[in-house]
């Protein structure tokens, strides 16, 4: 039997609304509302591509609507609660974050840009035109040896490696151009080589007809290398989405005597000097020669960053009923 809880789509500043959510409805705690749905509990990890497309585009579309009324934190797709007690909980453990992130995100919104180049096959040729990768082919042409599958390959490197300078070279001017006017930038990854930017800004609302300008500007200026796609105004997805992560009380156990910290209350400065200690002791850079030193320096670095992000306050406790109590952490997503 399908096991049914809530599917949060974002936290909005303010008690239940008056007026009616459709087919969502809010959660309470203080002068925050998550705002939910009663829904099946499902790993979108392992959903196929084109289901979780169809619950992303849902999931998008309730967070814009509601956005419409109500400043919203978007939370991370796919995040559920076991029932509305949870969802107090989230709510309670993350009302100080959450309320900071509503007075950095008042009159914000995030504005998507993307580039492409208007004519792919010709800034290949283009490419293919530079000084340096002339030569290279003339020398080989030139070679009593002719051209190896090799000497094939490199020219690829050489054309890849001058088709990113200029890729950078837009990007990094449009890029500076743009955020003069934002609150702040965050570039994304590049979907193919066709794509020159992929950034997302956050603006405020009073300057998004300057924006606009400046983005016509771009355009009038590199319109015939260039395609330029404007998203928005949206959430901050790229900045403020929340998310909730349970940890496991043997994880953090694991953590804690992995850096030999062994009372039940340690400070945050306790960890990170025992992270520091061992990290210097086990540095492959100073045991080249003892096996399986990498393995090990690597697993200090986690168990620090596991209880780092466990220790929420100056002093933690390790106790396990008191672990319980803050096993659910909310934070922004990396």
């Amino acid at each position: 039997m399908a096991e049914i809880g809530q599917y949060i789509y974002g936290i909005i500043n303010s008690t239940p609304p008056t007026r009616p959510l459709g087919e969502v409805y809010a959660i309470s705690y203080r002068d925050i509302s998550a705002v939910v749905s009663d829904s099946e509990i499902v790993d979108y990890t392992h959903l196929p591509k084109d289901t979780l497309a169809r619950h992303l585009l849902r999931h998008q579309e309730i967070i814009e609507r509601i956005m419409t009324e109500h400043t919203i934190i978007p939370m991370r797709l796919g995040t559920f609660a076991n029932d509305s007690e949870e969802v107090k909980e989230i709510l309670t453990k993350g009302y100080r974050m959450i309320k900071e992130i509503f007075k950095r995100a008042k009159n914000i919104v995030e504005i998507d840009v993307v580039a492409i180049w208007s004519d792919f096959n010709s800034i290949l040729k283009e490419v293919s035109e530079e000084e340096g990768i002339k030569e290279f082919k003339q020398a080989l042409l030139s070679s009593k040896e002719g051209i190896a599958v090799d000497d094939q390959m490199r020219i690829g490197v050489l054309v890849k490696d001058y088709l990113d300078k200029k890729r950078e070279g837009y990007a990094n001017e449009i890029q500076t151009s743009l955020s003069r006017i934002a609150e702040g930038f965050k570039a994304h990854d590049l979907m193919d080589d066709e794509m020159v930017l992929n950034t997302a800004f956050l603006m405020s609302n009073a300057r998004i007809e300057d924006f606009d300008r400046k983005l016509e500007e771009l355009n009038a200026r590199f319109g015939e290398r260039l395609n330029f796609r404007c998203v928005g105004p949206l959430p901050p997805y790229s900045f403020y989405t929340l998310q909730i992560k349970k940890l496991k009380f043997e994880d953090i156990d694991w953590a804690r005597r992995k850096l030999s910290l062994l009372n039940d209350f340690i400070t945050k400065d306790e960890i990170k000097k025992a992270y520091q200690t061992l990290a210097f002791s086990f540095h492959p850079d100073r045991n080249p020669d003892t096996p399986g030193i990498e393995k090990e320096f690597d697993e200090v670095t986690k168990a620090y960053r596991v209880l780092w992000e466990y220790c929420q306050e100056e002093v933690c406790s390790f106790n396990e009923q008191d672990f319980k109590k803050n096993a659910l952490l909310v934070k922004i997503r990396g």
